[in-house]
């Protein structure tokens, strides 16, 4: 009678392993994401950081990384239209990065969006925006 028990229970373990196995083989894997800090007002910076998210790109494949790059205080200028990176910003948009403006900043420095970079896209807090990517998950970098 144990035998017969423990052929029952060998036989529930190993559907359920089975069972489980399969389910995790259906869900498609996470891309992996990284949110880039731009706070200085240093052009090398923000060639830096443009540089740092395609060479992540490059290494795990753009379809499998999510990038953004949240610029504020300093920073912002990166995203101004006028900005010496602005034809890079344009490259690292077509390439999927997501660039992203502080507004409490442009509210401190009097921009509006349509100073900004056409690409941009908006947070209301830089440093809050990264704080929540970080909580969901997300890899950071300041260059």
């Amino acid at each position: 009678m144990n035998k017969r028990l423990f052929f029952t229970a060998l036989t529930a373990c190993v559907f359920s392993t089975a069972a489980l196995s399969q389910a995790n083989q259906s869900k498609a894997p996470q891309p992996a994401r990284l949110v880039i800090q731009v706070s200085d007002a240093e052009p090398a910076k923000w060639n830096l950081a443009l540089n740092n998210a395609r060479n992540v790109q490059e290494e795990l494949g753009a379809k499998n990384v999510e990038i953004e790059i949240v610029a504020y205080g300093p920073g912002l200028g990166m995203l101004k239209k006028d900005a010496v990176t602005s034809g890079r910003v344009d490259e690292a948009s077509l390439a999927g990065i997501k660039v992203v403006a502080c507004e409490n900043t442009m509210r401190n420095q009097k921009l509006t969006k349509a100073d900004m970079h056409p690409v941009a896209s908006y947070a209301p807090a830089g440093v809050v925006q990264i704080m929540q990517r970080q909580a969901q998950g997300w890899a950071y970098l300041r260059p």
